[in-house]
């Protein structure tokens, strides 16, 4: 009985084998083609420019005892504002380096200067 078993076992094992041979032994190619429908919309292009990081982050204590926040990016063009250690950020921007930054709406403009900035014409100092 044993003896019969493995023989059965081993003509069926036998017949997958070859079943299995008789496959096509190379690789299934899924690539279509090497055509990219966007390779000269991606080659004409303009490059695309990374946001600015953080640079520098100050506090800063005013002539009327209030505190405000900046954060200066490394473009030197850009800095985010607060009036509240917790309240929102106010995107500022400036036209070129070294000149005020504004507020899109043009109710906050901070200029930076050694140590210290102006914030809406008031002298703020590092604190």
């Amino acid at each position: 009985m044993k003896y019969s078993n493995r023989i059965t076992t081993s003509l069926a094992l036998g017949a997958v084998v070859l079943a299995l041979a008789a496959c096509k032994s190379e690789p299934e190619s899924v690539n279509l083609g090497t055509n990219d429908p966007m390779d000269s919309a991606l080659a004409n292009a303009a490059p695309v420019e990374l946001p600015p990081m953080l640079k520098s982050s100050h506090s800063y204590r005013c002539k009327d005892n209030s505190l405000i926040f900046v954060d200066f990016m490394t473009d030197d063009k850009t800095a985010n504002f607060k009036a509240d250690k917790e309240g929102p950020v106010t995107v500022l921007k400036a036209p070129e380096a070294g000149q005020p930054f504004v507020s899109a709406d043009g109710k906050t403009t901070v200029t930076s200067s050694g140590d210290g900035v102006t914030y809406n014409g008031q002298s703020c100092k590092t604190g």
